[in-house]
């Protein structure tokens, strides 16, 4: 007996037919029966299907004589299922890599509930990818439990949704589920004919399921088709979602345990017809009033005893013309608000502008800088560190932090407490960017700020560049969407000083951003508690994040890819890496910043985190803490590595797409001939030497001790102390190591800086 029946119900698909199959089969979890119902498909779905049953013995066919939409062609297929559990797959969706493991590891670990509830992402047709906006409930957990039963659910990781409600918030739809085969057999579950047969079926199964559990991983994507999918449709078909719904009640009704979910699905009922009638593209204009009308009389026929109607579902409560009227004057409302809006930012905007100019006549202030990193996340990067230095050496020295939002600064972990701020474009910015002295960043400061004559701008990058930047993508189109390269330049126009920590970046920023800044030999503040760090200074961090003392930390920090929309790739499997790791080991997964709200962590990363099979350090707002509590780096082509370095610990580069990425990015040398540790080609190479133990071996420390002699040439941790003595105070230091070639002769204060 199979774990799952894959039942694919196929009309008009042929062009997506292949991948959907392909994306089944070809997963890692084999103990699957795929049942594929030709509806009578006019094209060529039912040889597509045949083809693959021929070759692969876990395909079943079924031709049905006629077509009979896609409910009932699920309905067909469901007696022929021997599978523990049914998923139906819409034949245009395909599943995601790992996606059948995940759902039976999940199974495992809940004891076969009766339903499993998983997340989706849309995928569009022009390439773009969006998670489910309501991912968030498949990871929250539930209010306290009240009775034993319900003590026992939870301990299992199971609810109903009475325990969780939030629940019927996802999408009313038969795909992201899989269910217990005989839990749908007992009660007797199948489709209806018609348009919305996902709600008579998704409604009755969830309130009638004993045992409940969600996997918070994307194991399905949702093709948007450019003309949209069937329900998208101009057509009088949309009048089948009142039967639909009288099923469900007519469902509840019989059931005398769920009347008390009668006002909750009136008040669904409602929303969804006023959602179909307010869409300008589902119902013919002759057709509005007569949907409206038999919506009005369901509605107040199967209105509960004492329900309250509250919002735009007052609207069912009145006729056709007062429900246009109520529509009309939303639009226009909404147009006239939309009118109003660009000559309200208009004013506004001169209004700021007018406080900056005021401002702006008022000297200087000589002891005033301004922070920002990450386009102004809060206290993080090299400008963290200067700012924690300049406290410390030049107290007079006033720092003021510009944030995004209160929200964004009211977290502790991006802005301490006491941190002074200020709210990105707001007058209290406005006035304090007029007077400062010192900008420190290390992105470039909006365009809107004017540099004032007298006024240090430092510029602090954020790392040593290994792919193309600024003004060398321009020979890179892929690359440089969404870069407005000659704006970054005119910004870049602003910097007074560029710091660097090797003579490498030097050379590619002055190349990369030909702007009048000097380079200045600093090193990397931010690596300053890298240098010199020994094994117990990232103890703390270790027990943060859950890892065992006496555990062998693996940090895997892949970079992300121009090669790719949205620039996510699985190069690894990462339960199979965590796994061949073997015990002892803690694999810790840190992605890239500009992935992290993405729908890459929903692919696997995120369930793993949650199982315990590795630890997810994407939200730590320090990078430098994961450093330090890691023993070995494994990265791909991550300008983390450079950093790195410093803390004298192995590194691995995993270049399995070296010629892919070079081709679409660009790099300014190539780091499998010149890398700073063993260097693996396919995952086979890469668990052999962790396996092994060659990671750490003497050629890896050869080649490391090269790697750290070119690239942190000026990183000897008193970078921050640097900037703020040389540059803000006009003091002189010691070059930042006995390697760096000083030019002479230097005036005070500047004898780290080469002129650009």
């Amino acid at each position: 007996m199979p774990r799952f029946s894959v039942i694919i119900p196929c009309f008009k698909v042929q062009g997506f037919l292949r991948e959907c199959l392909d994306s089944v089969l070809e997963q890692s979890y084999r103990d699957i029966e795929v049942i594929a119902v030709d509806d009578c498909s006019p094209d060529g779905c039912g040889a597509i299907l045949d083809e693959y049953a021929a070759r692969d013995a876990r395909v079943t066919v079924l031709h049905l004589p006629e077509n009979v939409g896609l409910g009932r062609a699920r309905n067909a297929g469901i007696p022929h299922a021997t599978g523990d559990f049914l998923f139906f797959l819409d034949s245009d969706d395909t599943l995601t890599p790992g996606a059948l493991r995940a759902m039976a590891d999940r199974l495992d670990e809940t004891a076969d509930p009766d339903v499993l509830v998983f997340d989706y992402a849309r995928t569009y047709w022009w390439g773009g990818t969006r998670r489910n906006v309501l991912a968030h409930v498949l990871a929250g957990g539930g209010p306290p439990r009240s009775s034993e039963a319900e003590n026992l659910r939870a301990g299992d990781g199971t609810f109903t949704v009475a325990e969780r409600p939030e629940i019927l918030d996802l999408l009313m739809v038969v795909w992201n589920k899989v269910y217990r085969r005989e839990f749908v057999a007992k009660n007797g579950f199948e489709f209806p004919p018609g348009y919305y047969e996902d709600t008579p079926w998704t409604f009755p199964v969830m309130l009638s399921a004993g045992r409940i559990a969600t996997l918070d991983r994307i194991c399905l994507n949702y093709r948007q088709r450019r003309q949209g999918n069937i329900l998208s449709t101009t057509s009088r078909k949309h009048f089948d979602i009142h039967e639909q719904y009288e099923r469900v009640f007519a469902f509840v009704d019989s059931r005398p345990e769920l009347a008390t979910w009668r006002p909750y699905l009136h008040r669904k009922m409602g929303e969804h017809c006023l959602d179909i009638l307010a869409k300008p593209d589902r119902l013919p204009s002759s057709d509005k009033a007569e949907f409206f009308r038999l919506t009005a009389k369901m509605f107040r026929r199967l209105k509960p005893a004492g329900a309250s109607v509250e919002g735009e579902l007052r609207l069912l409560e009145g006729g056709y013309p007062a429900y246009l009227l109520k529509r009309q004057a939303g639009r226009a409302g909404r147009e006239i608000v939309r009118r109003a809006l660009p000559a309200r930012k208009a004013a506004a905007g001169r209004v700021k502008q007018g406080w900056s100019a005021l401002h702006a006549r008022r000297p200087l202030d000589p002891n005033l800088a301004v922070y920002s990193a990450f386009s102004h996340r809060g206290v993080l990067g090299d400008p963290a560190a200067v700012y924690r230095k300049a406290l410390e050496i030049a107290p007079h020295i006033r720092g003021v932090w510009v944030v995004r939002s209160e929200e964004e600064a009211a977290d502790a972990s991006l802005l301490p407490a006491g941190v002074e701020h200020v709210i990105l474009d707001s007058l209290r910015y406005h006035e304090i960017t007029s007077r400062a002295t010192y900008f420190v960043n290390n992105v470039n400061w909006p365009g809107t700020l004017v540099k004032r004559p007298g006024s240090v701008h430092i510029h602090t990058h954020q790392g040593t560049p290994l792919k193309y930047m600024a003004a060398d993508l321009l020979d890179k189109p892929g690359a440089r969407h969404g870069f407005d390269v000659p704006q970054m330049l005119r910004r870049a126009d602003r910097w007074d000083h560029s710091l660097v920590a090797n003579r490498h970046s030097e050379l590619v920023w002055e190349r990369a951003y030909p702007c009048h800044f000097t380079s200045a030999r600093t090193g990397s503040p931010r690596n300053d508690v890298l240098v010199g760090a020994g094994p117990a200074d990232g103890a703390a961090v270790r027990a943060r994040l859950g890892v065992p003392q006496d555990h062998t930390v693996v940090l895997y920090a892949p970079t992300r890819r121009d090669y790719r929309r949205g620039g996510h790739v699985d190069r690894l499997d990462l339960a199979r890496f965590a796994e061949d790791l073997g015990e002892g080991h803690t694999l810790v997964v840190r992605l890239h910043p500009s992935l992290a709200t993405g729908p890459a962590r929903g692919l696997g990363l995120a369930d793993l985190h949650r199982r315990g099979v590795l630890v997810d350090a994407t939200d730590e707002p320090h990078v430098e803490d994961v450093m330090l509590a890691s023993d070995v780096l494994v990265t791909d082509y991550s300008a983390l590595m450079f950093d790195y370095a410093n803390l004298d610990r192995p590194i691995v580069v995993h270049a399995d797409d070296w010629a892919a990425y070079t081709a679409s990015r660009g790099a300014y040398f190539d780091i499998t001939a010149e890398p700073p540790g063993h260097v693996s080609r396919t995952y086979r190479e890469l668990a052999w030497l962790l396996a092994s133990g060659s990671w750490r071996d003497e050629e890896s420390t050869r080649l490391r001790a090269g790697f750290r002699e070119r690239f942190c040439e000026y990183d000897d941790g008193h970078a921050a102390e640097r900037v703020v003595r040389t540059l803000m105070l006009g003091e002189s230091m010691p070059p930042a190591s006995a390697t760096a070639r000083v030019p002479e002769p230097a005036a005070a204060g500047h004898d780290l800086l080469a002129s650009s």
